[in-house]
This record gives C-alpha cells, sequence and structure tokens, in this order.
C-alpha cells in the first residue's frame, strides 16, 4: 500500500478514536458546552499576549508589517493551497458540484493566477467553496463537542480539532510534494494566517480589545459563524450579552 494512502487510513482511523473518547456532551441548561471555560479563557489571555507582541493587536498606532498588495497576495496563495483539501472533502461529504468548481478554480488561479498570487477565478464568477474535515465529520453525523481554545489556533470545537489534524495529515499538496518543499508549503499557509491577520486586522481588535469581554464574544461570534457554515439552525432564544435590548 502506497505511504500516503497509509497515512490517509491512519488518519481516518485517528479522527474516529479522538471523537469517540475526547468528544464531551453539553450539561443540562447550559447555553455553550464550554465545560473546560477556565483553561480556556487562560490559553485566550495567552493567545492575546502573543497577538500583542507580534501583531501589535490593540495599538491604534500599529504600522502593516506587509504592504497591502503583498499581504493580499500571500493570502490567496495560502487559501489556493488549501483548495486540493476542500476537493479532497467535497468528495467525502458526496459534493460532486462543489468539488467541481473548486477544482477548476485551482487550475485556473494556479496557472493564469501565477500560483494563487491573483484569484482571476473569482473575477470569472467562480466563487470558492470553502471546507474542510469538520465540516465532513459533522455531514457523517459525528457531535460538535466541547468549545476549545488552542494556544496560537484559537477557538474551535473538540470536532473541528480532529479535523484540522486530519486536514493538515491528507492534505493532497503534501502528499505529492516531498520535503523541503512540502515544508514551504506549510510555511506559506502560516503565512496566510499572519497575513489574514493585518488584512482583517480592525474587526479582529474590535473583537479581541474592545469588548467587555473578549472571551464571550469571540466564543458567541466563532460557534455563531461556524453553525452558519454548517447550515445549522440557530436557537432564537440564545442571549447575545453585547446585543442593543432597544435594537438600535
Amino acid at each position: 500500500m502506497p505511504y500516503s494512502v497509509k497515512r490517509c487510513a491512519a488518519s481516518f482511523s485517528v479522527a474516529f478514536v479522538l471523537l469517540a473518547t475526547a468528544c464531551s456532551t453539553p450539561e443540562p441548561g447550559a447555553e455553550f458546552n464550554d465545560p473546560y471555560e477556565m483553561r480556556n479563557r487562560e490559553v485566550h489571555e495567552e493567545n492575546l499576549a502573543v497577538d500583542r507582541a507580534l501583531f501589535g493587536g490593540g495599538k491604534p498606532d500599529k504600522k502593516p508589517f506587509l504592504p497591502r498588495p503583498v499581504a493580499e497576495g500571500v493570502s490567496n496563495v495560502a487559501e489556493n493551497l488549501g483548495t486540493p483539501s476542500d476537493v479532497l472533502n467535497n468528495v467525502l461529504q458526496l459534493r460532486p458540484k462543489p468539488a467541481l468548481t473548486n477544482s477548476l478554480r485551482f487550475v485556473i488561479n494556479t496557472t493564469v493566477g501565477i500560483g494563487g498570487i491573483f484569484d482571476p477565478a473569482t473575477a470569472m464568477g467562480i466563487y470558492a467553496d470553502a471546507t474542510d474535515f469538520g465540516e465532513t465529520l459533522h455531514v457523517w453525523g459525528a457531535p460538535e463537542g466541547a468549545f476549545l481554545v488552542v494556544p496560537v489556533a484559537g477557538p474551535t470545537t473538540e470536532r473541528d480539532l480532529v479535523g484540522s489534524v486530519v486536514d493538515v495529515i491528507t492534505n493532497p499538496i503534501g502528499m505529492v510534494v516531498d520535503p523541503p518543499e512540502s515544508y514551504y508549503l506549510r510555511g506559506l499557509r502560516l503565512a496566510g494566517r499572519a497575513a489574514d491577520r493585518q488584512l482583517y486586522g480592525d474587526t479582529v481588535d474590535a473583537i479581541l480589545y474592545e469588548s467587555a469581554d473578549s472571551y464571550a464574544q469571540m466564543r458567541l461570534l466563532y460557534l455563531q459563524n461556524r453553525h452558519f457554515e454548517l447550515g445549522i439552525e440557530e436557537d432564537a432564544d440564545v442571549f447575545d450579552p453585547y446585543e442593543d435590548p432597544y435594537g438600535q
């Protein structure tokens, strides 16, 4: 059996073992499934310290570390490198149309877009249908598990954390590109995360540094956005601690 196939099989096995042993259920009546809140808050504070040190988070006079066109190019390349993983998950979710769309985007942006620096596919009306193995697990019926805050990486859930690990291991580009080139590609993806922090800095700063309780705000927004991505209908009675009670 080829090494890449063995690695895929091992990844899926690990995913199901972790889900079976790690996913917790919410306490009855709990607003959020967050049994590790105390530790999550500690990690959140550590992440804020890292963000302030690396990106000047919360400082009104911080300067961008990359010119905006460069940051956009790095972000585009990172997104393009993740597209084959999107295609793999589209297939695992039995969604052939998004798989074809993402495949076409990858071909166009890799060639015409010069390795993904530019995004001509979007200009042509071929839009990304981003997904991940966390969504694949959701489609397969795996429970969401508890809310978590991971060092440096930030908010996630038990299911999505497992999915992130599997996505890293099973990324098709990593399977066809040998080291050290594969390490460079992973480095580009990390650089894309840093570029995104700069591009969306104002929004991130508003959540992390302008909220009365940045942890609660981050948790609320992350889970609401994730549930929207997965097509999960939110309970209309869920309390938003930052909602204007007067609707203004």
